[in-house]
Parts: structure tokens; sequence; C-alpha cells
């Protein structure tokens, strides 16, 4: 058994989705939203590093998946969603976690299976993934589909090689 936490960064809404995966079967443990608010990004990171420290400390992960930066058309966009990010990859690293990176195209081929696929269409997968009742909010469906990526690649991965555990991001 291995509880895994997944989360899609954003500078308003940051989405995490724990989940417990033994074998090949997942299960959501826990999931939700960090939501920000006010005009000064200072305070905004300040809240997303507390609410990951929160959910660290409750679940205790034992790996953390976390969206890779896209490059936004626009540049003060991405550079608050990178300033997003680092906080909450500072919450998960200074408790020494791993930390695995996918992208989005990457998390949608996991989850759905064609990695342009529409933002319903991966709460709806993941809904059905999980046995959830109904469909998670959009920033906690989103990190629970980081979380999944990351255990199918774990799978995958063990599979084609013989490997048994991930220990310091390598495959043993």
């Amino acid at each position: 058994m291995t509880i895994l936490l997944g989360i899609d960064p954003g500078s308003r809404h940051t989405g995490y989705g724990v989940i417990e995966q033994v074998g090949n079967r997942s299960r959501a443990l826990a999931f939700g939203t960090i939501s920000t608010s006010g005009a000064e990004m200072a305070p905004r990171l300040g809240t997303i590093f507390a609410g990951l420290c929160e959910v660290m400390n409750a679940h205790r992960p034992e790996e953390v998946s976390i969206e890779k930066v896209f490059m936004a058309r626009n540049p003060d966009s991405a550079l608050k969603l990178g300033q997003a990010r680092g906080a909450a990859l500072t919450a998960v690293v200074q408790s020494g976690v791993p930390v695995f990176e996918y992208s989005a195209r990457q998390v949608k081929q996991a989850v759905v299976g064609r990695g342009g696929a529409e933002k319903v269409q991966v709460a709806e997968m993941v809904k059905h993934l999980l046995g959830l009742e109904k469909r998670p909010q959009e920033d906690a469906a989103d990190a629970l589909a980081i979380a999944l990526c990351h255990a199918h690649t774990r799978v995958s991965l063990a599979r084609m090689g013989g490997a048994t555990s991930v220990r310091r991001r390598r495959i043993r």
C-alpha cells in the first residue's frame, strides 16, 4: 500500500488529491481545493504553503506528483503559476518526500487515454476510476488525475522492469 498525493498548482485555487494505491488499484482518501483571496501575492503563497503542509501532515504521503508548468499566453499568469508551484513544492520538499512531475498531456493520456482530452472528460474518468459518487470540483479532479497518472506510471514501470518499489525517485 502506498499513499500518493497529487497537486494541481494555481495562484487562486490549488487542487490536491490523496489516493491509496494497492497493486494496480487506487482509491481516493481525500481531495479538495486550497483557495486564496486578496490582491497581494505573498499572502496567497503563504496560504498555499500552509494548506499543503496540513495535507502532508494529515495524510503522510510517500510520494507526491505535481503538474509541470506550461507556457501560458500571458507571461504574468505564467509567473504567478510558477510562484504558486514553488510554494507547493517547498511545502512538499521540506518533508523529504520524493516529487514527480508530469505534463498536462501526460496526465490526460494516463487517465483518459488521449493527451488532448477536455477537463470534463478528465473529471469524469477520475470519478469512474476512483468509484466516486459525483464528479469532484475541477481543481481537485485535476489533482486526483495527477495522482492517478503517477500511480499508473509506477505500476507500468514496475511491470516493465520487474521493479518492486520506488525509492528516492528511482524504480527498484
